[in-house]
């Protein structure tokens, strides 16, 4: 799952929040370094990341891509799945996309003297240019380029965004039934039965 997906699973703790944003900048074992909440949120974008591994209908959205992108085709379809729920959002979250991205933004300035420096010299991208274009294919490939140019081995993650177009409609098709087992799986995380 790429940012918005884990903003958006992150639950009503702005904590967690936070520490589902910072999960792919954190690694290692968590030894007290930040409050609890963020810790919980860390955790919680770990658990995401490996239930999209091992999910039927993500593992399928990777093996609809052209094998040639390798291993970086699971971070396609991360991102491939942030463009189909920025297109889908009403049907995911009761607040328009806009609102919940300028709130969630507020939320994580106000924990900046927490967030990893490398992190930190992102946000305002991640806010203020990413997610909002994510709902265009021309907004994701801008982003798979932007990734592509940071990795110093060479990748083909520039040209991603042709096989988001070529295979478009299985995997909007794969998202809509991951989806909502994600959030399943995460509601289940948070507040877990019995609790």
């Amino acid at each position: 799952m790429n940012f918005l997906a884990h903003l958006h699973l992150s639950g009503n703790e702005p904590e967690v929040l936070v520490g589902n944003l910072m999960g792919d900048f954190v690694k290692g074992r968590l030894a007290g370094e930040y409050p609890p909440g963020i810790e919980r949120g860390i955790v919680l974008h770990r658990r995401i990341d490996s239930f999209a591994a091992g999910n039927a209908h993500f593992r399928g959205s990777k093996a609809r891509l052209d094998p040639a992108f390798g291993l970086y085709r699971g971070v396609m379809v991360d991102l491939f799945y942030d463009h189909f729920l920025a297109l889908h959002w009403g049907e995911y979250a009761p607040m328009a996309l806009d609102v919940f991205v300028a709130a969630a933004y507020h939320v994580v300035t106000e924990f900046e003297e927490v967030l990893p420096e490398r992190l930190k010299r992102v946000v305002p991208v991640i806010f203020t240019e990413l997610i909002p274009s994510y709902r265009e294919v021309a907004g994701i490939e801008r982003a798979l380029g932007r990734m592509g140019a940071r990795l110093r081995r060479e990748n083909p993650l520039r040209e991603g965004a042709g096989e988001l177009v070529r295979h478009y409609g299985g995997l909007e098709e794969d998202f809509r039934r991951f989806y909502p087992e994600a959030m399943a799986y995460v509601r289940e995380q948070i507040h877990p039965k019995g609790s």
